[in-house]
């Protein structure tokens, strides 16, 4: 098969990284991709955003599949484009991406159907939010409406904090995206990123994952796009997935495909798990980043063939096979993220850092001048490892994370802290 794959961060180059070893696989090309990406697919320069030029370009090349990365290209329609056009694509339609696109659709597509989450209130002036919040006091958790790569949600400690992100959401810090505001209940207990892929009516879970969205250590400051993740999670125990298939996952692709609107592709859902039980924070439509890059390494079975059984609605007959070590990935990121980076310095070592044991490089924003690899976005690099604990994945990332000559890129150091804790403790 002739692949098209969409997008150009860590995401993308995991996915790849992975289509690449299918024997289903014949060409790989990668729209607009980076300077790692080019070591696993032929990166074609093309806008995204331009579904002409996309469906051209596949005519052109015979592509036989077309994999969407990232979320805004499935908000924007891109499948249903692809589709109308007679090319296979695998991702939801623009009316199923509003699980992403749309913060409040989710929230209240939950309350019809009794999926737990927290209590929320939907604001398109800053006035209303602003009483919700003092009726109901912090901590309490602010959201731009739309996609804000990851950096729209607030967790305010105090009222102040609250306020002050409304009034940065309604003053156009996320453009579009800020034009209503979610504010919801906060919701004590460990997040876990929770992935299945659907065709609509089956869902097939994949391997468990917690990532770091906080671009501090031990989880402070400002959230990114992520700053690292494992597999698996510890806190997601069998009895735990399942309740999240039965409570969460099941009833939101049943009234998905009630409302008029059926999901089909990965479904990605945030999850708090509380004293009670698991509660739906958010839900993405995509593969996360940078837990797809844990999930990439671990996965055993053939991804193409995997993407094609949910295409045909076959997955209540289809499963798949992981590696019973852990993965764990580290992102290094430019100084100055999650804010405005500086692009241009070289990165070196990367060689040398690929040579630790069970580690795999994933490029997130870099080009390639000819001579060296330099940064060209905020987070940059996903270094992966494979360990038989968290803890030793661990050690191995870090270990390459060390070798990597970047003075001008920072990462977390404590990437897997409450896996590796657990483990601690069990020893």
């Amino acid at each position: 098969m002739d692949v098209l794959v969409i997008g150009s961060g860590g995401r993308e180059h995991a996915l790849c990284w992975k289509l690449a070893a299918s024997p289903l696989l014949r060409n790989l090309y990668c729209a607009p991709g980076n300077g790692g990406i080019a070591q696993d697919a032929e990166c074609i320069d093309m806008d995204i955003t331009d579904h002409a030029a996309i469906i051209d370009f596949c005519r052109d090349r015979s592509i036989d599949l077309v994999v969407v990365g990232p979320e805004a290209p499935l908000v924007a329609g891109l499948v249903d484009d692809l589709q109308a056009a007679g090319i296979r694509a695998f991702g939801p339609s623009a009316a199923a991406a509003q699980l992403e696109g749309s913060k409040g659709f989710t929230k209240d597509l939950c309350a019809r159907y009794d999926i737990p989450t927290g209590a929320y209130g939907r604001f398109t002036d800053a006035a209303a939010a602003h009483a919700y919040v003092a009726e109901k006091g912090a901590p309490i958790v602010v959201k731009a409406d739309g996609l804000a790569a990851g950096k729209g949600v607030t967790v305010a400690v105090t009222v102040a904090q609250a306020d002050a992100a409304i009034d940065e959401a309604f003053g156009g810090r996320f453009g579009a995206a800020g034009a209503e505001v979610v504010v919801e209940e906060f919701l004590e207990g460990e997040e876990a990123s929770f992935f299945v892929l659907t065709d609509g009516v089956n869902a097939l879970p994949l391997a468990t994952a917690q990532d770091h969205k906080a671009v501090g250590e031990g989880d402070t400051g400002p959230n990114t796009g992520g700053m690292g993740a494992y597999s698996p999670a510890p806190v997601m125990t069998e009895a735990m997935i399942e309740r999240t298939m039965e409570e969460i996952i099941r009833p939101t692709i049943a009234g998905m495909a009630a409302d008029g609107h059926p999901f089909r592709g990965v479904l990605f859902a945030g999850l708090m798990i509380t004293d009670t039980g698991p509660q739906l924070i958010e839900y993405n439509i995509r593969f996360g980043d940078p837990e797809c890059q844990a999930l990439m390494v671990r996965l055993k079975s053939d991804l193409m063939a995997a993407l094609i059984a949910t295409m045909d609605g076959v997955l209540d007959r289809f499963d798949l096979r992981w590696d019973s070590d852990a993965a764990l990935t580290v992102v290094m990121a430019a100084e100055g993220y999650p804010g405005d980076v500086q692009k241009g310095s070289a990165i070196g070592g990367l060689f040398d850092a690929s040579l630790v044991d069970g580690v795999s490089i994933f490029h997130a924003g870099t080009r390639d001048d000819g001579m060296t690899f330099r940064a060209n976005g905020g987070r940059v690099l996903g270094i992966t490892a494979l360990g038989k604990s968290v803890r030793q994945a661990q050690d191995r990332a870090y270990d390459a994370v060390d070798r990597i000559e970047w003075p001008e890129g920072f990462c977390r150091r404590d990437i897997g802290w409450r896996a590796i804790a657990r483990e601690d403790a069990e020893d």
